[in-house]
């Protein structure tokens, strides 16, 4: 007989250093997520380097979508992903983000999903594209991070 989840989450809280330590807030995650949104919306207007969101993102990273499911396990692996996205914003003249809609489900104490729906835009405002997006966002060691990205099918 195998060792039951609800004991191997309670020895990894009680052992992990930092996990289970602040509860998760959704008003809270939706404030972080704003901070991370303006850190990305920088990288896509090549004001930073793509290596920045490391900062917002965890590793490893479970990234899924209509083009198949990726476990990024380090951070040159990361930052290779997210480049190809900003590159294609940079490209197209983006210059920011409107949220259309978002919800966030806290899970548990560590972790939370933010679901949103954004519209990324150039100057003048016209839509370069839209997108559906969830997040699982947790809170471990290293501080708050996406730990899996799921991009919705159109």
């Amino acid at each position: 007989m195998g060792v039951g989840w609800p004991l191997i989450a309670a020895v990894c809280v009680s052992t992990c250093t930092g996990v289970g330590s602040v509860a998760v807030d959704s008003s809270d995650v939706s404030r972080w997520f704003g901070a991370y949104l303006d850190a990305f919306a920088a990288c896509g207007r090549g004001e930073t380097e793509t290596g920045a969101l490391l900062e917002y993102y965890g590793v490893p990273l479970l990234l899924t979508t209509d083009g198949g499911f990726a476990a990024l396990t380090s951070g040159d692996q990361v930052v290779a992903a997210l480049l190809q996205q900003v590159e294609g914003m940079r490209a197209a003249g983006y210059a920011r983000t409107e949220i259309l809609g978002s919800e966030v489900t806290v899970v548990n104490s560590a972790s939370a999903l933010y679901r949103g729906t954004f519209s990324r835009q150039r100057s003048d405002g016209g839509e370069i594209g839209r997108l559906t997006a969830t997040y699982l966002v947790t809170d471990g060691a290293v501080g708050r991070r996406i730990s899996v990205l799921a991009v919705h099918s159109p």
